[in-house]
């Protein structure tokens, strides 16, 4: 175990050689959503669901209009 934890540091090592340190950014520092088109595409296509939630508590996603059939 200890060679594939060895093996794995090795090679974040190097990945941080080629691409830099990893940024830490703020924790406290609220998220920008920047809307572009493939966002607006994305909410379009999620619309057409509603999360049901069950009596065990789980939660799944239901089609509006398969709602609007049952009644």
């Amino acid at each position: 175990m200890a060679h594939v934890v060895d093996r794995f540091m090795s090679l974040t090592d190097r990945l941080r050689f080629f691409f830099g340190p990893a940024t830490r950014l703020d924790s406290d520092s609220p998220v920008v959503h920047k809307h572009d088109a493939f966002e607006q595409a994305s909410e379009e296509e999620l619309s057409h669901f509603v999360v049901e939630t069950d009596a065990a508590g789980h939660h799944y996603a239901v089609r509006r209009e398969d709602l609007e059939k049952q009644g």
